[in-house]
């Protein structure tokens, strides 16, 4: 993949793109990153780019007759123009999906603005695709161009060392669920222990704690992401889920499904073999959704049942 930069400040991507994994990339070929200087483009002796808006107002506006120029010279400077990216607080929201989309591209080009924007005959000459990381507003777009570049990066093949890293975290994979609970080396630290699950050894339990994890942390922090088959699951089946004290989300206007007294850990029989996926046409309803994890009953290797640890996600 090729990524062209538009910038007033390339100096700020120097230390960004000589550290990390994004150096090793660069070294390996795997990615290119090329900068250009928006200055390069003004004729005056001053490398004037901007100018006072009509019709008064604060601040400085970038100049279309220096933008366009430079935008059309770096799309001929490859046989593939590219896809065309402006930073600006007006765009689209980025999400993992879109980080998805931009990363199918073979080339991208990011315009990063400064002061109180660009000419709006900017927007509509090139028709970018307009992109904002945030609703809020930063001095320019270069830390938003970073944040593309890192977030797209990740996707292109050979840049991550194991590639199952991007199907399983955050807001990845067709689920777009929060990650599960991730733990290491001390097994015990101040009294919290590493789920026992994850010591057993059993691949399909330590598959199914970490489904559940997902779903849990999901509904807790970020209700709104159990859409289509998880919501109707969650709605559906109030008692089975298994999460104490917590209701199932609900959007808003929706009728709160009726919440009925959650078993106790000693009463819930149920295995982490009962949770399923929703499937495309029953939402994985009629199967029974999600059941609660047992309380780690499988004992690792060496471990007694007064060592056990103890799950503290």
């Amino acid at each position: 993949m090729r990524i062209d930069v538009i910038t007033l400040f390339p100096d700020i991507f120097q230390g960004y793109l000589s550290e990390s994994m994004l150096k090793r990339a660069i070294d390996r070929g795997i990615v290119e990153i090329h900068l250009h200087n928006l200055r390069d483009w003004a004729p005056d002796k001053h490398k004037t780019v901007d100018d006072k808006p009509y019709g008064g107002g604060p601040g400085m506006i970038l100049r279309v007759d220096r933008v366009v120029p430079c935008v059309e010279d770096v799309q001929a400077m490859c046989p593939d123009p590219g896809h065309l990216v402006m930073l600006t607080p007006q765009g689209r929201r980025l999400n993992q999906a879109i980080v998805e989309e931009l990363a199918r591209f073979s080339r991208l080009i990011l315009l990063c603005g400064r002061y109180e924007g660009f000419d709006e005959r900017v927007r509509l000459i090139l028709r970018p695709d307009e992109i904002s990381i945030g609703d809020y507003v930063l001095n320019g777009g270069e830390v938003a161009a970073m944040v593309v570049i890192d977030a797209v990066v990740r996707l292109v093949p050979g840049f991550l060392g194991d590639e199952a890293s991007n199907r399983e975290e955050s807001f990845s994979g067709p689920d777009r669920l929060l990650e599960y609970p991730q733990y290491t080396r001390p097994r015990e630290y101040r009294g919290f222990r590493v789920p026992e699950v994850l010591l057993s050894g059993n691949h399909q339990a330590v598959a199914q704690w970490r489904l559940q994890k997902r779903i849990e942390t999901t509904r807790r922090r970020r209700a709104e992401l159990l859409g289509g088959g998880w919501r109707a699951v969650w709605a559906e089946e109030p008692t089975s889920h298994g999460l104490s004290g917590e209701s199932p989300p609900t959007l808003p206007g929706e009728k709160q499904a009726e919440q009925k007294e959650l078993e106790t850990p000693a009463e819930n029989k149920s295995s982490v073999g009962d949770i399923q996926r929703p499937g495309a046409s029953s939402h994985g309803i009629a199967g029974g959704f999600p059941a609660r994890p047992p309380e780690d009953t499988s004992t690792a290797p060496g471990f007694s049942s007064e060592d056990r640890p103890a799950d503290v996600s």
